[in-house]
């Protein structure tokens, strides 16, 4: 009975181990000619980078025979194209998929396999108590979780149907997952005058850097991503002109006297002004940081934000950024000029998820 695989190899594809802050493949017998003549060949010390560097030794056509298999072939070719935060997260759900659905043939997943695998995850969930003891409703449950590896499973047998293993997807179509219900919070003007009232001792910093953010958030509706990556560069004579990060669209929001407005403001609130970035730290670094996707500083800086919104003004329901975002989508007079802010490819998405201002009727008589 082989050994069961280290915690830290757990999710990575088969042969492949993470050892001495690299990964490293063991080389199959009779191979080892393709692989510079070694035994162990070491891949790199991060992840995309030795997804590249099997890409170009190994077969694309894998002889994929069960769910692992095919996931080996995904986590080579599919996960690299993703961006660095998603990697991460789908190095996770691929750790539970192959745990369960690993040795399944292809066409041998049911859709109760999937129905009996999100009850079972939603057991193994722990739920989250504020300091009451009520349970706090998030996104991050078992079923909330599990409804992702799901998702990443399914995706994974659409290219198995593309690269010809299969003919027809096992369950697409076939299992109704009900998702997490979006938000309804939608922020009233006056709460936004409200945090914008904050005082600053200081002329440049946190509050005034985020107060210049929730500006150009309700004028742009931007990703957080997007707003935290834009540099001054970006801001040319004919607008802002941007590529989304999550799909690479590129998009020009066209000046307007408030538009140039909250752009000079977040200049003028950063702690160095030679910095390339619109929103900078102390050292004029940006927030994201590139080689993990992960945004480091910035959170706690909104968290002190919001904390003394709360007792400082007369706002008494905590918001997200994300429904800064909503309020921009709600407050635009069509869907589609919402739709087009949001730079979203389905303004489906836009009207259940963004749109959230109630609708005013007219009373019969």
């Amino acid at each position: 009975m082989p050994r069961a695989r280290r915690s830290e190899n757990k999710g990575l594809p088969a042969r492949w181990r993470f050892v001495f802050n690299a990964y490293y493949y063991q080389v199959p017998p009779g191979q080892e000619a393709a692989w510079d003549g070694k035994r162990t060949f070491r891949l790199g010390e991060t992840l995309p980078k030795a997804y590249r560097e099997w890409a170009d030794r190994a077969e694309a056509n894998l002889n994929v025979r069960n769910v692992a298999e095919l996931l080996d072939r995904y986590a080579l070719e599919v996960i690299p194209t993703k961006a660095i935060a998603t990697q991460n997260s789908n190095k996770e759900e691929l750790k539970a998929i192959r745990e369960k659905f690993g040795t399944a043939p292809l066409i041998g997943i049911k859709p109760q396999h999937i129905y009996q695998y999100i009850d079972q995850r939603k057991a193994k969930s722990i739920p989250k108590l504020d300091k009451n003891g009520k349970e706090i409703k998030t996104d991050h449950t078992g079923k909330a979780v599990g409804r992702r590896e799901i998702a990443l499973l399914s995706h994974a047998l659409t290219k198995a149907v593309e690269w010809g293993y299969i003919d027809k997807h096992p369950f697409k179509g076939e299992v109704r997952l009900a998702g997490a219900k979006p938000r309804t919070r939608y922020i009233e003007d006056w709460e936004i005058i409200e945090c914008l009232s904050l005082s600053s001792k200081r002329k440049r910093g946190s509050v005034i850097a985020i107060q210049a953010y929730i500006r150009l958030k309700l004028l742009t509706g931007l990703r957080r991503g997007d707003l935290l990556r834009l540099r001054v560069t970006d801001c040319n004579a004919d607008g802002i002109r941007i590529y989304t990060h999550k799909t690479g669209k590129p998009i020009i929001y066209e000046w307007s006297a408030e538009l140039r407005q909250a752009v000079d403001d977040a200049k003028a609130a950063r702690p160095l002004n030679i910095a390339p970035n619109l929103f900078c730290d102390k050292r004029g670094q940006g927030y994201v940081n590139e080689k993990t996707g992960k945004v480091y500083g910035w959170n706690s800086m909104w968290q002190r934000f919001m904390k003394r919104v709360l007792t400082e003004t007369k706002v008494t329901e905590r918001f997200t950024e994300h429904d800064l975002r909503a309020k921009c989508a709600s407050d635009a007079k069509t869907l589609e000029h919402a739709r087009a802010l949001l730079a979203h490819a389905d303004s489906r998405m836009t009207e259940r998820v963004y749109r959230r201002k109630p609708e005013r009727v007219q009373p019969l008589r």
